[in-house]
């Protein structure tokens, strides 16, 4: 009976942890970023300047 109560508080500690983790992403803008997820496929890639040419 013992174990049950260890393990209910390591697994409500370790949500407290992922949402106190995300609270402060989303608080610190980590989400805010709307323009560029979207348009980033429309653009190609730069070619790379080590490519070796013969």
């Amino acid at each position: 009976m013992s174990v049950i109560i260890i393990l209910l508080i390591a697994s409500i500690s370790v949500a407290a942890i992922f949402l106190i983790a995300f609270l402060w992403g989303v608080k610190s803008g980590q989400f805010e970023d709307e323009y560029s997820p979207p348009s980033r496929i429309l653009f190609d890639d730069k070619p790379s300047s080590s490519t070796k040419t013969k």
